[in-house]
């Protein structure tokens, strides 16, 4: 089952805490990708499209497919640096 997510990517896991903050106390997760991920998919508020198992690194993969629409999660450390997840829709 595919699922549509939008992330943030930080360096270090202090910015991503910062962040997850943020959005819990109801800031914008695009705005919030937009200004401070360093993903080019930033410029579209950290859309990543759908995507299904299989296609995203394991770490990031384990924490969206659990995750539930609407509630961001993170800090989730990869290879690439900490994301914050938003999982947008599920088919």
């Amino acid at each position: 089952m595919p699922i549509r997510a939008s992330h943030i990517l930080v360096k270090d896991e202090q910015a991503a805490k910062k962040l997850l903050y943020e959005l819990q106390a109801g800031a914008n997760f695009a705005m919030l990708a937009k200004k401070h991920s360093m993903c080019p998919s930033a410029e579209q508020g950290g859309d990543l499209g759908f995507f299904d198992k299989g296609q995203m690194v394991k770490e990031f993969e384990d924490a969206a497919f659990s995750a539930s629409v609407g509630v961001p999660v993170g800090p989730v450390k990869t290879q690439f640096g900490y994301h914050l997840i938003l999982v947008t829709a599920k088919r």
